[in-house]
């Protein structure tokens, strides 16, 4: 009998060590479990997850594709997304309407937005898009660079007709000439541009907001050590990027299913150089941006904007990998 209880001791202490290790399916601990998008506009995203960098420190990651800003917001709304990059606007914006998110890395600072026309287009200037249809994808850094170069010409969103598509269907529908104009993103741009003879209308890099990296606000407060090692994973991959430009140029082709021209004209636009720590640069964009957000309604009120911009970053998580 004494055996017997010994064993079912044992046995218990065995079950015990292995339910601390793993799920109830077998799977890893939950503690180690990251859902985390990948988004061919953040080419460090790409870096981590073909290296696996995640998953060499015994994380078990959930890749996530993001189509875009809006796409990595419903993600993290969802609780789908432990982990979302999008443009900063696009953070402020989702922030002021609810969303728990806070900032912790800044992943690029990219000319990555532009108004494009087809290549026979009779336009030449942006006040010339009065009345005109102009595909874009709302909630996203191109909407609100719309916003900004429309203001250059005294025009707001009233003033031209605008169609809701995501970014591939914006390319596609300029190029059947279903739209006068289209404010596109990186690496489609490149890719109407190089392949389809389309042209910029206007750019400007000033109207572009920064490539953030955003996490559920519960995520930071309840796992930091995977906020940091998350950080410390995009901070590995910015050093090997920038150290290997042409294979990192490989790597958004064959992800994107691009062109390598197509894909060396959208990092050439990229600065992956950039401080990773959000800080005032970032704040400095995003003010600016914040007025147009809530005139275009797409932020409920200036209070609500401004508490989000005072609330929405935190750098600590780049402070320490800095250090």
């Amino acid at each position: 009998m004494k055996v017997r209880w010994l064993m079912v001791v044992a046995l218990s202490a065995v079950i015990a060590m292995a339910s601390a290790c793993s799920g109830s399916n077998g799977g890893p601990s939950a503690s180690k479990d990251v859902h985390l998008d990948y988004a061919y506009y953040n080419p460090l995203s790409l870096v981590v997850r073909d290296q696996k960098l995640l998953e060499n420190k015994g994380y078990h990651v959930t890749w996530v594709l993001s189509a875009g800003s809006n796409k990595a917001n419903e993600g993290l709304r969802s609780n789908a997304l432990d982990f979302g990059s999008t443009a900063g606007a696009a953070a402020l914006v989702a922030r002021a309407n609810g969303s728990p998110i806070k900032i912790v890395d800044v992943y690029s600072k990219p000319e990555w937005a532009a108004l494009v026309v087809a290549k026979d287009s009779p336009l030449t200037s942006v006040a010339e898009l009065k009345g005109k249809k102009i595909a874009v994808t709302k909630g996203t850094d191109p909407y609100f660079f719309l916003l900004q170069s429309l203001a250059t010409a005294g025009l707001s969103p009233s003033d031209v007709e605008i169609v809701n598509l995501q970014h591939a269907d914006g390319k596609t529908a300029l190029e059947r000439g279903d739209v006068d104009a289209w404010s596109g993103l990186d690496p489609f741009i490149a890719q109407t541009v190089l392949e389809q003879g389309s042209r910029l209308l206007y750019h400007n890099a000033e109207f572009n907001s920064f490539g953030v990296l955003n996490a559920r606000e519960d995520v930071i407060t309840n796992r930091p050590e995977t906020v940091q090692a998350v950080v410390d994973a995009y901070e590995q991959a910015r050093g090997w990027a920038k150290s290997h430009p042409e294979e990192l140029a490989a790597l958004l082709a064959r992800e994107a299913k691009v062109s390598p021209a197509v894909a060396k004209d959208e990092l050439v636009r990229t600065d992956l150089t950039v401080d990773p720590v959000p800080g005032a640069a970032l704040k400095a964009v995003l003010t600016a941006i914040l007025p147009l957000a809530v005139a275009d309604n797409d932020i409920k009120s200036a209070q609500d904007g401004q508490k989000s911009l005072e609330t929405i970053i935190e750098p600590k998580f780049t402070q320490q990998r800095a250090q």
